[in-house]
């Protein structure tokens, strides 16, 4: 048997920084090629197991809404006050509302809306605050102090402010309901951005790409806006969560969506105020989805903040 047989894995210093495994010892080490950047994040995230089940369940709950109703096909358009406020069971696994509606078949269009508000607020706020704070920390000066004196300024608004002057206004629809949760989110990211921005402004390679002429621009985009990625990943994710938060509350205070287009903050509300009634299943399946959702997001966001960590130790 060769001594190749009895090496066993180590770890030298340098290896552990680049992420590589080393054989054996002295001359005769071998050295395994160090992992690309995104495994060495994957590896990271899988290690952190609520973060896994929690996108395993985030899944699940997107087949449930989407292609749910393909296969579980139910009437969510008219009422049948001869069906209202069945308990679950046979045909209706989850019971019917005050409407005779299949409360299983609401619950997959409601995941529909509110799975939508959360990404698509997740998604601008994010891109807009990136924005905003990359060329407030970038610049500095006058332009720092005078775009978070704004971003000060709205943030004093309360957000319910927000909300009651349009819907006494205009008839709340989906984007109408994104732009204003959007308006009310993205100051905290602008914030975080241009917290990163006056430390990343600092560093030699942002100095060295102005000492060779790069456009403000470029170095905006090339070498600021890559290193905000892991930050701005953990953050969108919990913007998600806040954002299906916001979403639910508007819908308990009536401000939602008009029927027939639901959402589960509308379910829960309906819950409520039948729930004295004894139709307990209206309202605790609504409740688990959006407590559990805004969990499951959160624990995501746990992953993602460890894959950022290592990322940045590693660097």
């Amino acid at each position: 048997m060769s001594d190749t047989a009895d090496m066993e894995p180590t770890r030298t210093p340098e290896a552990v920084r680049a992420g590589a495994v080393s054989l054996g010892a002295g001359e005769g080490r071998l050295e395994v090629a160090p992992l690309p950047g995104w495994r060495m994040g994957l590896a990271t995230f899988a290690e952190n197991r609520p973060a896994v089940v929690s996108t395993y369940f985030l899944v699940v709950l997107i087949l449930f809404s989407y292609v749910g109703p393909l296969i579980y096909r139910t009437n969510q358009v008219t009422a049948n006050l001869a069906l209202q406020n069945l308990p679950p069971g046979g045909a209706y696994p989850l019971g019917t509302d005050a409407a005779g509606q299949n409360e299983l078949g609401r619950l997959m269009l409601a995941g529909q809306s509110t799975l939508e508000v959360g990404l698509a607020v997740a998604v601008i706020s994010t891109a807009f605050g990136l924005a905003w704070g990359l060329v407030a920390g970038y610049f500095g000066g006058l332009t720092d102090a005078f775009l978070m004196r704004i971003v000060d300024a709205l943030l004093s608004i309360p957000f319910f402010f927000f909300v009651v002057l349009l819907a006494s206004i205009v008839r709340p629809t989906l984007w109408l309901i994104i732009l204003v949760i959007t308006a009310a989110s993205w100051e905290q990211t602008a914030r975080l951005v241009r917290g990163e921005a006056l430390t990343l402004r600092t560093r030699d390679y942002v100095k060295a790409a102005h000492a060779f002429g790069s456009s403000r621009t470029r170095i905006l985009l090339r070498h600021l806006t890559p290193n905000l990625y892991g930050v701005l990943s953990v953050n969108a994710t919990l913007s998600v969560a806040d954002a299906i938060l916001a979403y639910a509350t508007i819908s308990y205070l009536g401000l939602g969506l008009a029927p027939p287009a639901t959402d589960w903050g509308t379910l829960l509300t309906e819950g409520i105020n039948n729930l004295f009634d004894g139709y307990w299943w209206q309202l605790w399946p609504a409740a688990f989805l959006i407590v559990s959702t805004v969990v499951a997001i959160n624990l995501i966001g746990d992953g993602l903040r460890d894959v950022t960590e290592g990322r940045l130790q590693r660097r």
